[in-house]
């Protein structure tokens, strides 16, 4: 069985990016991690969804927050709220993490090479997302060449492949495509800034986005939110 090292938050595109590599024959091997984020609650819903969807190992990687701070999701800066739809695709948000898909991916193409697996999964969407320059197709094209360049096995003539399945589906093309593949959308995790009781605020981006999407595909969202 060939093997997969696919990148698992716990949210909605990343779960269901899973689960694509696991109907498509891999054995797959999911690595999470923590990064001093507020929303480290996701880190135990990524544990749920390997464990529900077969996933052959998790691994949670611990990186220092220090070289993650500026971004509202790793210091103390607000995370924006209730923004319009407009306003969320016009510019760079302050949740961004600086270069966090270039460091996420380096720790899963070392990964890779330990496990012996050529193919890495990544959720990123270049349409209902966040704006975030490193979701890009221009991004992770550059890195399957920086992957193949830099690495014992690219050098000795295989070839890694960096696999995105969301890139060009809207969220709600994301959500029938978990349905479809019955993934448990209950044990995943979206939100932002997440409330102590673990419910998702429902305003910041990540929520606006997941409902939209979940409202487009006309079926109801199974994770509790703190309003309607």
């Amino acid at each position: 069985m060939k093997r997969a090292v696919v990148l698992l938050s716990g949210g909605l595109d990343s779960t269901t990016t899973l689960a694509l590599a696991i109907a498509e024959g891999f054995e797959a091997y999911s690595l999470s991690f923590d990064y001093g984020q507020r929303h480290k609650i996701e880190i135990d819903a990524a544990r749920r969804v390997a464990k529900s969807l077969g996933a052959k190992e998790h691994r949670v990687a611990k990186i220092d927050n220090d070289i993650f701070g500026g971004s509202a999701l790793t210091s103390d800066v607000d995370v924006p709220k209730a923004r319009s739809e407009a306003e969320i695709i016009r510019g760079i948000p302050i949740t961004y993490v600086p270069a966090r898909n270039t460091v996420f991916l380096s720790h899963a193409l070392a990964w890779a090479e330990v496990v012996g697996a050529l193919d890495i999964f990544i959720g990123v969407n270049a349409l209902d997302y966040s704006g975030y320059p490193d979701c890009r197709p221009e991004f992770v094209a550059a890195f399957e060449k920086l992957a193949n360049l830099s690495t014992k096995t690219g050098v000795e003539g295989a070839h890694f492949k960096i696999h995105t399945p969301l890139i060009k589906m809207s969220k709600a093309e994301i959500v029938r495509k978990a349905l479809e593949l019955d993934v448990d959308l209950s044990l995943t995790h979206s939100c932002y800034d997440p409330l102590p009781d673990g419910r998702a605020c429902s305003q910041c981006d990540s929520c606006q986005l997941r409902r939209k999407g979940f409202r487009e595909a006309g079926v109801n969202d199974p994770i509790e939110y703190a309003t309607s």
